[in-house]
């Protein structure tokens, strides 16, 4: 029986080498999400991870903005900037562009003045990923 994330603290993925610079990384409920160097067209690692950024903070905002009325249009785009340096290859300047329009009408209206309002608590509380990133969690690489 497949256990559901939200039933456990723990979270774990598996990465699987499909082939050369070709990976898919696989959940305990089955999932699998497939991505690589970059030669193709599936995502890189540093766009999955741009992807973890704004897919957890749609989740948030998406839920809190429904409540009121569904969006016409729903479009979150996360740029960054790539760099090497003496600290080593990482991402600068993350920027999260919140692009959701709602209908006219109180309803909309209800949506439009909340939004505001479930973007900083998603970004202030409630998307593991971006907090996870924005207080820098230690990364123990281990052998088995």
């Amino acid at each position: 029986m497949a256990t559901n994330a939200a039933d456990s603290a723990h979270r774990e993925v598996t990465i699987e080498r499909i082939a050369n610079g070709a990976f898919a990384a696989v959940n305990s409920r089955g999932g699998r999400l497939t991505f690589g160097t970059g030669n193709g067209t599936d995502f890189t690692p540093t766009e999955l991870l741009l992807a973890a950024i704004g897919g957890c903070t749609a989740i948030d905002v998406d839920i809190l903005t429904t409540r009121r009325a569904e969006p016409e249009s729903f479009e979150i785009r996360v740029d960054a900037n790539k760099v090497r340096d003496d600290g080593g290859s990482r991402l600068t300047d993350i920027e999260v562009t919140f692009l959701i329009s709602f209908p006219g009408g109180e309803a909309g209206d209800a949506a439009r003045a909340i939004l505001p309002d479930a973007v900083k608590k998603s970004h202030d509380r409630l998307c593991t990923v971006g907090r996870t990133v924005e207080l820098g969690t230690p990364i123990t690489p281990r052998v088995a």
